[in-house]
């Protein structure tokens, strides 16, 4: 969408963001992973010693720096997750009469976000709950964020999976336009350590928990430093290359069913190949449109998944391999963090850019779904 003559201009007032007080290192991550390897070999030995099984092979630190460039990554619940007789998080299951655990993390997200813009609940229309994976079905998350907030409006659920946060962005500003609200928050919390097989060699590494929030408002009331969106594009394009088939109605049965599929699962290196160039044309051919050199962005603030397809991307759009300056990083840190990615990145990275200056926000995952934010400080 680009901008148009309504007299609602869609601004990004403020950012927030929840990151969780525990961290797993590659090194942590690493001597647990193989401490199961170990127990899931000698338990198997017999098998494995007739060549009915393959032996489970270790991970190691080098392995998973150079596959992502990731070297820790944030977790809510990080003892478990290490045992290598659990290797899953855990975390007392709440009454539905206490705030949920993905609500939670949201609510504080959106109240700095709130806090950044001078922003009172009550300014607020309405409240999108953009993420990879829901807690639950329904009630939706972006319900009971905006009754803990104190929201009064409406609030719904969406999800496009890395690409949420953008297409909330681009639906939150749909909003604006139009005339059916002008402060619109969306909310991306990612616990994305719930989703990840961490047995499987391929990617016990890629993901960490995390919530982000986007403050999306007519720029009539805007604060004096805001962000102006020049336009978004959003793209999808169907592909099995990443999948999460967990839902209500294919559960498989405990005692028969391989769960695998259940959990994160995808083929990286034809993401990789199928992915890279979809989005960097993606970039040009709506920077072309919108009148923007691509070569002449100040930043650019792309979804964190993979260091390799980030510096390719970057390296596509800018004309040159980009710097740290040009294309921020919060991978090594954060890890892959699904929908948060960008933002984390945005709100981190952002506040040293003056008046004028034009970026970009990118994300790009499952689906394969791809969007685009291009913004400008305002003057």
């Amino acid at each position: 969408m680009s901008p148009d003559t309504l007299s609602q201009r869609p601004v990004i007032s403020a950012t927030g963001l929840f990151t969780p007080e525990q961290s797993i290192t590659n090194e942590e991550l690493v001597e647990s992973f193989n401490a199961f390897v170990d127990r899931h070999n000698d338990e198997r030995a017999d098998l494995i010693a007739s060549g009915e099984e393959e032996p489970l092979t270790y991970s190691s630190v080098e392995f998973i720096e150079k596959a992502s460039g990731i070297k820790a990554r944030h977790v809510m619940s990080k003892v478990p997750i290490l045992d290598p007789g659990v290797m899953e998080p855990r975390w007392d299951e709440r009454p539905n009469g206490e705030l949920s655990i993905m609500a939670e993390i949201g609510v504080i997200a959106a109240r700095e976000a709130l806090e950044r813009a001078g922003r009172k609940p009550e300014d607020v229309d309405a409240v999108l709950c953009a993420a990879s994976n829901m807690q639950r079905a329904y009630p939706a998350m972006a319900i009971e964020i905006q009754q803990a907030l104190g929201i009064d409006g409406f609030g719904f659920d969406m999800n496009v999976a890395c690409s949420s946060a953008t297409f909330g962005i681009q639906t939150a500003a749909d909003y604006v336009r139009a005339g059916n609200a002008k402060s619109v928050l969306v909310v991306s919390p990612e616990i994305t350590s719930g989703h990840l097989n961490w047995r499987d060699r391929d990617s016990h590494f890629i993901f960490g928990d995390v919530a982000t929030a986007v403050l999306v408002e007519d720029a009539a009331i805007a604060p004096d430093e805001h962000w102006d969106i020049l336009g978004t594009k959003l793209k999808t394009v169907f592909s099995n290359n990443i999948r999460n088939n967990f839902g209500f109605l294919n559960r498989a049965h405990p005692e028969t069913a391989d769960e695998a599929d259940k959990l994160f699962v995808q083929e990286g290196r034809k993401v990789f190949k199928e992915v890279v160039p979809m989005v960097a044309q993606m970039i040009l051919d709506e920077a072309e449109r919108l009148g923007i050199d691509p070569k002449a962005l100040r930043r650019m603030w792309l979804h964190q998944a993979n260091a390799g397809m980030n510096r390719l991307i970057a390296q596509k759009v800018l004309g040159h391999e980009a710097n740290e300056d040009e294309s921020p990083t919060v991978l090594d840190t954060y890890g892959n963090t699904s929908s948060a990615g960008s933002i984390i990145a945005f709100h981190l990275h952002s506040d040293d850019l003056t008046a004028g200056d034009a970026g970009l926000i990118c994300s790009f995952g499952a689906g394969y779904s791809a969007g685009t934010v291009f913004v400008r400080k305002a003057a």
